[in-house]
């Protein structure tokens, strides 16, 4: 398109755009617990959880390399001819792809079995499907690592010839979509400019952000900025303590411009509180600083526009 080609050309950029490969979502409910089990990895569980993270479903040698057979000869989403030289996003890359790197690479990648004991056999299997939690009630699980352009109907199939998922309901199935944004961290100021053209002002999903709230998020900073830029004022950012200031923190500047892809709002990207609680009183403590630190900044910048 005209104003990608303009913006490569601006910035120097190779490609503004990529593909995001989405794994698929099962419902608890639906997996056979006489065959998975709930273990994190060395059962180290998350910050905050506990030792149990991950449901995880064996799969011996032979079952192992059925699946990577199946993952090779499925039937794909197919591209569009203009759409043949779009990059996937190297840490998102679907099973498929991987599984076409070797038949070893899933068993050292995402299906890795070290640390992990299979408690009906007390050893370790030949590899592991794990499946990590996707909602706070508990009742969804993403397939860890299975992000796929598989069809629908090939996803089904494959999918529950997985020990322990052969019974599986998927709330959703995988799936592929392009997503254009910028390397932000290199290319953006802090006031969302083109640091080589700053005349130029980015907002909303090209930026580097994830999630319809987050854009908008995004675009309403850019519209703040430019208006005080055009009022002689000075655009003066979110504290990073905010939703705002992180997230605008993390797209120009915080990230490692390397290894940029586009971000949800999280609580990882919040400066730390200087002490030490657990995770809800963490977080609790991390959203009331960051309402207290907001109503701050709104007053500043009213005042300076008085």
């Amino acid at each position: 398109a005209p104003l990608a080609a303009a913006v490569r050309a601006l910035t120097g950029e190779d490609n503004l755009a990529f593909f995001d490969a989405i794994a698929p979502i099962v419902y608890k409910d639906s997996i056979d617990f006489s065959v998975a089990w709930l273990q994190s990895r060395y059962d180290k569980g998350s910050e905050g959880g506990d030792s149990a993270d991950y449901i995880n479903c064996p799969l011996d040698r032979d079952q192992y390399t059925a699946l990577v057979q199946g993952l090779l000869d499925a039937d794909k989403t197919e591209f569009h001819e203009w759409e043949a030289t779009t990059p996937y996003f190297e840490a998102c890359l679907p099973v498929e792809v991987m599984a076409e790197r070797g038949p070893e690479t899933l068993a050292y990648g995402p299906l890795k079995p070290v640390g992990l004991t299979d408690p009906r056999t007390g050893r370790q299997a030949h590899a592991v499907v794990q499946l990590r939690q996707d909602n706070a009630l508990g009742t969804l699980y993403n397939m860890v690592g299975f992000q796929t352009k598989m069809t629908h109907g090939a996803q089904t199939r494959l999918f529950r010839t997985i020990p322990g998922l052969e019974g599986a309901r998927f709330a959703r199935l995988g799936g592929l979509h392009r997503n254009t944004f910028l390397n932000s961290p290199r290319l953006l100021d802090p006031a969302l400019r083109l640091k080589v053209c700053p005349r130029l002002r980015f907002a909303g999903q090209i930026t580097g952000v994830e999630g319809y709230v987050e854009s908008t998020a995004v675009g309403l900073l850019a519209g703040r900025f430019a208006a005080a830029e055009v009022s002689g004022q000075e655009s003066k950012t979110p504290p990073d303590t905010t939703a705002l200031g992180a997230l605008l923190g993390h797209i120009t500047g915080g990230a490692d411009a390397k290894t940029f892809q586009p971000m949800n709002v999280n609580f990882g990207l919040f400066p730390h509180l200087g002490r030490k609680l657990r995770k809800r009183d963490r977080r609790s403590a991390m959203a009331a600083r960051a309402l207290t630190d907001l109503d701050g900044w709104l007053q500043d910048t009213k005042e300076a526009a008085e």
